[in-house]
């Protein structure tokens, strides 16, 4: 079901982005009198699961998700229609149209994604507000477990103040600075100091296949207490917070961890929280340092009333909801941005991260959420975007790039010169999808 869920998610935000996108070069082309013979959600190799024309259009569905297409009459693109070039051009084609005609459309797909992202962020501020941690409620740093990053010289318990000049105000921002970060400025026991990170340090993340890398310290919870667990008479229950194990103090997972490796072997008196009130019971911590206890974290609700964090809330009017809106949406073209740049610096080792479909998949979660598809659909759009905006001859931003160049020179690049640069942008763009999906055939049979 989860699966289904997923796919479900997936595919939803990916035919919205397509169309919307598509239909960005779509109403220009047809309010400059351009005739577009095809419009395709996904691509219709061999065949079509759903095809119906309308006027001179033919409007589809193919079978292979990996993305979807306008056909106009007279452009060189990925349907290398040659035939048709060679053929007297006519008044209703791309080709034949003003220069400044032609960038319009072409940069009709990008701005559409643009604006998709800007309004769901506008929405989403005004529906749902903002829920966030401020960095100064992380009272007792944060949890750091990943070897890398201990390497560097980052430990639980460390405060995150500042990544390269930047003032961090909310946890959410924490991660991502620190990915992209040279120099943090952290705070432990009281004392200020910095943190140079080494340039390939999100290589070294990447190789070292950890799954946690910087997290909330969370309450130790009991979720279960299995039949089998040499504590199942002890009294313990389901709901139950260990908060001390003899003398020791475990308001933290990470302090129950250190609890059980001092303790191993013996019977402690432990200390739990329930329903408010502290109960002492005796436990047994056997060989392994295990209680034999199935615990978890907590929900925010139940931080906030436990009193681990203090979480804020932030609502806003409609009309509050644009500038929100649009400088979350600025805020996430910058740090994509700032990752692509990582990327396509080869010494930071990014490149080893970057993933393909199953990718973007797994970002969405098994459960059916509105709020987090349409936060995942707006950073897509943006990414749709962005990458479209790349000067690879057969995305949109190679034909911009020589759109410009025509408009600038006043020389408009031949047919052959297209043709080829289309060839060149088309191998281009399969060698970076097979790099991106083959990463993530890697990372699944070896990660």
């Amino acid at each position: 079901m989860e699966f289904v869920i997923k796919i479900s998610q997936f595919l939803l935000s990916l035919s919205l982005l397509i169309v919307l996108h598509e239909l960005g070069h779509f109403i220009p082309a047809k309010a400059f009198k351009t005739r577009v013979e095809k419009f395709y959600l996904f691509f219709d190799v061999k065949f079509s699961l759903f095809k119906k024309k309308i006027g001179e259009t033919v409007y589809g569905i193919g079978w292979l998700p990996l993305g979807g297409y306008v056909k106009i009459s007279g452009m060189i693109d990925e349907s290398m229609d040659t035939e048709q070039m060679a053929q007297e051009p006519q008044p209703w084609e791309f080709r034949t149209k003003p220069a400044w005609q032609r960038l319009i459309i072409m940069l009709g797909g990008v701005t559409v994604n643009f604006i998709l992202a800007i309004l769901i962020y506008i929405g989403m501020s005004y529906f749902y507000g903002d829920k966030f941690l401020p960095n100064e409620n992380i009272k007792d740093g944060l949890l750091i477990e990943s070897s890398v990053a201990n390497k560097a010289g980052l430990l639980t318990g460390d405060k995150i103040l500042e990544v390269d000049g930047y003032k961090i105000r909310n946890f959410s921002e924490i991660s991502e600075k620190v990915l992209f970060g040279k120099e943090i400025t952290i705070e432990r026991d009281g004392v200020q100091s910095t943190v140079t990170l080494p340039e390939d340090f999100l290589a070294q993340l990447i190789d070292s296949k950890e799954k946690r890398f910087i997290d909330l310290r969370m309450p130790f919870a009991i979720a279960k207490v299995p039949d089998t667990s040499h504590n199942v008479n002890s009294g313990i229950r389901k709901g139950d917070i260990l908060i001390g194990l003899n003398d020791f103090k475990t308001k933290y997972i990470d302090e129950v961890k250190v609890g059980l490796e001092k303790f191993r072997g013996q019977e402690v008196n432990a200390k739990v929280l329930r329903e408010g009130q502290e109960v002492e019971l005796p436990l047994s911590i056997n060989d392994d340092s295990k209680l034999g206890l199935v615990y978890s974290g907590v929900t925010e609700d139940n931080l906030e009333r436990l009193g681990y964090y203090k979480f804020d809330t932030k609502t806003y009017t409609f009309l509050e909801s644009f500038p929100v809106g649009l400088k979350k949406a600025k805020d996430k073209l910058a740090s994509y941005w700032e990752q692509l740049g990582a990327i396509f610096t080869p010494s930071t080792g990014a490149y080893k991260g970057v993933g393909g479909f199953y990718a973007i998949f797994n970002i969405f979660p098994a459960t059916w959420s509105w709020q987090a598809f349409w936060n995942i659909t707006a950073f897509l759009s943006i990414m749709l975007a962005v990458l479209n905006l790349l000067p690879i001859p057969a995305l949109d931003g190679g034909h911009v790039m020589f759109l410009l160049y025509e408009m600038i020179s006043g020389r408009k690049p031949g047919d052959k010169f297209m043709e080829y640069a289309q060839m060149v942008g088309f191998f281009i763009l399969i060698a970076l999808v097979l790099f991106a999906n083959g990463n993530d055939i890697y990372k699944a049979i070896f990660g």
